[in-house]
């Protein structure tokens, strides 16, 4: 599967990056993790933190894949409203997603802190508007519903859009607690923290087969044999390669990256914004004064057309960016890239065991809040692999049907 096409940015933004050596041996573990981005790196500095006996293997480099076209936007909303979330799952499930985001996000905070201050990590704020009239209504029922259950929200009417920002909507929600970060960086601190706490890190080296046994799974790559009891499956949209989930909705997006800009203080707080339109754009700052646009997501163009789908896409995302912000007359591009994008039909990310893969546990943070997703499935399986269960896993099933049955309980630790 090609992830990436264009030019992503972030890589250009660690060089040089951490590298890893070829795998050149037999080896015997407790935990395989087969995939080095967002969610495999997560888990790995969750895991080393308690124990050794973790190999992480990546068929590209560390964070080579889906992570280097990750925008890193993160936010307790997401792609689904809680008022939709409760609609379709029920209260218990919905509400406590939704807190698991809100928590997820702390933690991260928490990590990057702990790592270290390059990673780009700054609170901030969301804007959420109505993209048109029709939408005010639903923004209105997220709003009662945000407030019922004790998140950070203002709503505001089209004045108060004004007030702030150099665009007009018809409403907006405010949300706080979200935050940026530089994915590329984070993933490469958070392997590298977990290398220093033993474990094995195997870069270009791709997995061809597993043997899946009643006491544990036996992976070939590089010609070479890996012993795990356990196996987590953490390769991104590329899982569909491995087995096909039926809830799984896969998809291109596109992103831009601008050049520098002289002057960002019309831009309220530099929140990060988005909108109720379905596909939504997406919009954020960076510490250098640059902005990351994204969206127009669509079904994968066919390969003879993806250069020229990218140029123009890259166009509309600019235009888009200079429709809110008319001072920008002048902006530019300086990266942009097309990435294939997995979503859910049901608004749930897919974490846990499959009766087909014995000993095999999968992570498939899919949506558009894949990096808060990533440490929500790493925080559970942590717990899970090291013999405390977890019954959040319950809400993420891979064979949940269209409503996964509550837990017993649902407290997110």
């Amino acid at each position: 599967m090609i992830l990436n096409s264009g030019n992503p940015a972030w890589p250009h933004t660690l060089k040089p990056a951490p590298e890893y050596p070829v795998l050149d041996q037999d080896l015997d573990c407790d935990f395989l993790i087969v995939g080095g981005g967002m969610s495999g790196a997560m888990l790995a500095y969750k895991l080393a933190e308690r124990r050794e006996g973790i190999v992480l293997i990546d068929k590209r480099n560390i964070g080579g894949g889906s992570t280097s076209a990750n925008t890193g936007l993160l936010q307790n909303s997401n792609d689904k409203s809680l008022a939709s979330m409760i609609h379709t799952f029920g209260q218990d499930i919905g509400v406590a997603f939704y807190k698991s985001c809100e928590r997820s996000i702390r933690q991260i905070r928490e990590i990057c802190a702990k790592l270290s201050p390059e990673l780009e990590f700054v609170p901030r704020s969301s804007l959420y508007f109505a993209s048109s009239e029709e939408d005010v209504q639903v923004l209105q029922e997220e709003y009662r519903t945000l407030k019922q259950y004790d998140f950070q929200v203002e709503y505001w009417d089209k004045q108060k859009v004004e007030t702030h920002m150099p665009f007009t909507k018809p409403a907006a929600l405010y949300t706080y607690g979200d935050a940026e970060v530089n994915p590329y960086r984070l993933v490469h601190a958070l392997v590298e923290s977990a290398s220093g706490h033993g474990a094995k890190i195997f870069e270009h080296t791709e997995a061809v087969h597993f043997e899946y046994g009643e006491h544990g799974v036996t992976c070939y790559a590089n010609g070479r044999k890996i012993r795990a009891n356990k196996v987590i499956f953490s390769m991104g949209y590329e899982t569909q390669e491995l087995k096909k989930d039926k809830n799984a909705v896969i998809n291109v997006s596109y992103a831009v990256l601008t050049k520098p800009l002289d002057d960002l203080s019309g831009w309220h707080e530099r929140c990060l914004i988005w909108e109720t339109a379905r596909p939504y754009l997406y919009m954020r700052t960076t510490p250098d004064n640059r902005i990351v646009a994204g969206g127009l997501d669509e079904s994968p163009p066919a390969p003879e057309k993806r250069e020229g789908r990218l140029m123009h896409q890259s166009e509309v995302l600019i235009r888009e960016i200079q429709k809110l912000f008319p001072a920008y007359s002048r902006l530019e591009a300086d990266y942009a890239w097309a990435s294939i994008f997995g979503t859910t039909h049901d608004g749930l990310p897919m974490v846990g065991p499959h009766p087909d893969y014995p000993n095999c546990y999968f992570i498939e943070a899919y949506g558009g809040n894949g990096t808060v997703y990533c440490m929500i499935a790493a925080d559970l399986l942590a717990d899970e692999l090291t013999g405390l269960p977890r019954p959040e896993l319950n809400m993420f099933s891979l064979q949940r049907s269209s409503k996964p049955s509550p837990s017993d309980s649902l407290t997110i630790r």
